[in-house]
């Protein structure tokens, strides 16, 4: 769920020329795939303004192949984030299938948002072939995706719920969210919602839901909800406004959010309910979750629930989404998570270099090594794109992919944690179009039906084999693809110490250098994140920092020449 403020709480460290970082280093080299499977195996490119399924077209599990699971292998993928897989709020009317009709009022999109889930125990319709059988298929998924030799990891949502939340798959004895709150309490330990007493809701005002034109026998600007229950983004309002998470209610975890006072013990209800999803899903084969807004819970449920999860499957990978980096260190270590969204620290660091803005520097980078020093660095998730930031080939942020590589090259190697792209990332997904209420905000919508043209072409009508991709695009790929195999495949960019010799090339504020290195391997990284001017290094300081002459590309494959001239917005990488 994408954050309407975040904030950057770097520490400002001097990072001396050649300082070691000192770190508890571990092999934590996850490659991370992430798609929608709505997206993926679409092949309908009409691209209507609120379209609908029919007219755009949605993509399926069955889509997804193993000859599709074999091209991410082949990629240097070993982890695929199956996102938007859990039955959500939408426009679409499956009510022939005995699911409940949403009201289109509080639904972002015809296709409806992925985070406003209607049923923690079912699996979006829109995503299955049959629909009466849609969780077989997505079984089917999870087998087909381990059968080719690869994880999966999907989302677990567990601060905030649709408005229209009712499980209608639910296993017997499963008691619904809020079916035995007390109403008249704005707060009580044992409420599962957080209520609003003597307040109706209201819908915000300018919801036009699915575009003007969409007619629905619900869509009169109202939703029946009375007392209001409080926003997912904490919104303690009957009165939301458009840009807040106004489809959803928040979870009560037993935190009195607005008097700062937490009810931990009796355990409240939701902590139960919660475990249970998960242990519900993790028996069908899960290998991770992705947990939306994490440090939206409080990190005593995730200390408990965790170790449940681990009962059924000692090596569940849990990732959390967080953007507050004092929180990183806690969550991991007393929370237990694996891995931490690295969005505010060397995402944001990078965006800046990668757009050239007049800020930008390497000096952001240095600080984010020295703030995630000891061991947290290993537990960063990297990334350039995922489904809530830009594209990086749209017009708001690279305009060409290839302005993005210096930064995937450090984004890939910097540290022993893992690294992820966002299906069409690898090909120059542009983003471009207004979809409906996604927008023209250079992302590619996660709430309509929508179809991705430069995926597209590389999707070939369902051959999965890059037959329409131009020259430009198999490229990109190609880089991709030696880049996220040699990850994978490298010990000194898995588990290797991290050295900056930046200072001893004599690199300015737009070029960095590092090493990592292990007792039998060491790599270069050299990267220029300057537009315009090329970096020249010279054999005799090369020669200061890597001792030997000879050098390998290992991006290329090729013998590095003594010296290295590095193009503007590329990056190398060179074992010695």
């Amino acid at each position: 769920m994408k954050k309407s403020t975040l904030f950057l709480a770097l520490l400002a460290f001097s990072f001396a020329a050649k300082a070691q970082v000192e770190e508890t280093i571990s092999n934590n080299k996850l490659v991370i795939y992430q798609l929608l499977p709505r997206y993926f195996g679409n092949t309908n490119a009409t691209n209507k303004l609120y379209g609908s399924k029919e007219e755009n077209g949605v993509g399926k599990f069955n889509d997804i192949t193993p000859k599709a699971l074999q091209e991410f292998k082949k990629l240097g993928i070993n982890y695929v984030w199956y996102t938007g897989v859990v039955e959500h709020a939408t426009m679409t009317d499956y009510s022939a299938y005995g699911i409940m009709q949403d009201d289109p009022d509080i639904v972002k999109g015809k296709a409806g948002s992925p985070y406003a889930i209607k049923d923690y125990y079912d699996v979006d319709p829109d995503l299955a072939v049959d629909v009466k059988n849609r969780m077989e298929e997505y079984q089917n998924l999870i087998n087909r995706t381990h059968s080719e030799g690869l994880k999966m990891i999907m989302d677990f949502i567990p601060n905030h719920v649709a408005r229209t939340y009712q499980s209608d798959a639910k296993p017997a004895g499963v008691i619904d969210f809020g079916a035995q709150d007390d109403k008249t309490k704005a707060y009580s330990p044992q409420n599962d919602y957080y209520y609003i007493p003597g307040k109706t809701f209201v819908v915000p005002a300018g919801t036009e839901a699915g575009g003007a034109l969409f007619s629905h026998p619900l869509k009169d600007g109202k939703f029946d909800e009375n007392p209001a229950k409080v926003t997912g983004n904490n919104i303690f309002s009957e009165k939301p406004s458009i840009d807040d998470w106004y489809e959803t209610m928040k979870l009560n975890y037993g935190y009195d959010l607005q008097n700062g006072k937490n009810y931990l013990d009796p355990m409240p209800p939701v902590w139960t309910k919660m475990r249970d999803i998960l242990v519900f899903w993790a028996k069908k084969g899960v290998d991770g979750f992705r947990c939306d807004v994490a440090e939206f819970v409080p990190v005593e449920f995730w200390h408990w629930v965790i170790p449940e999860v681990r009962k059924i499957n000692p090596n569940m990978v849990f990732i959390a989404e967080a953007y507050d980096p004092s929180k990183y260190a806690n969550y991991v270590s007393y929370g237990g998570f694996d891995y931490m969204y690295d969005k505010v620290g060397l995402y944001d660091a990078l965006k800046r270099l990668i757009k050239n803005e007049p800020n930008a520097t390497v000096a952001d980078i240095r600080n984010v090594i020295q703030s995630q020093g000891g061991d947290l660095s290993n537990h960063m998730l990297r990334f350039l794109e995922n489904h809530d930031e830009e594209r990086l080939a749209s017009k708001g942020f690279a305009q060409q992919p290839e302005f993005a590589k210096a930064a995937m090259v450090v984004s890939a190697t910097l540290g022993s944690g893992p690294v992820m792209i966002y299906s069409g990332q690898e090909v120059g997904e542009q983003g471009a179009g207004i979809e409906g209420f996604g927008g023209n905000d250079n992302r590619s919508t996660i709430f309509d039906y929508w179809g991705q043209p430069q995926h597209q072409q590389w999707l070939n009508g369902g051959k999965f084999d890059g037959g329409g991709l131009t020259p430009a695009q198999k490229s990109l790929r190609t880089f991709y693809q030696q880049l996220l195999t040699l990850v994978q495949s490298n010990k000194a960019i898995q588990s290797g110490k991290l050295t900056d010799v930046s200072a001893e090339l004599g690199l300015g504020n737009t070029a960095m250098a590092y090493i990592r290195s292990t007792d039998t391997e060491r790599v270069l990284v050299l990267a220029n994140f300057n537009r315009a001017d090329m970096v020249n290094i010279s054999a005799k300081m090369l020669q200061k920092v890597t001792k030997k002459a000879k050098l390998k590309n290992l991006l290329t494959a090729k013998p590095q020449g003594a010296s290295v001239k590095l193009l503007p917005n590329q990056a190398s990488i060179l074992s010695f």
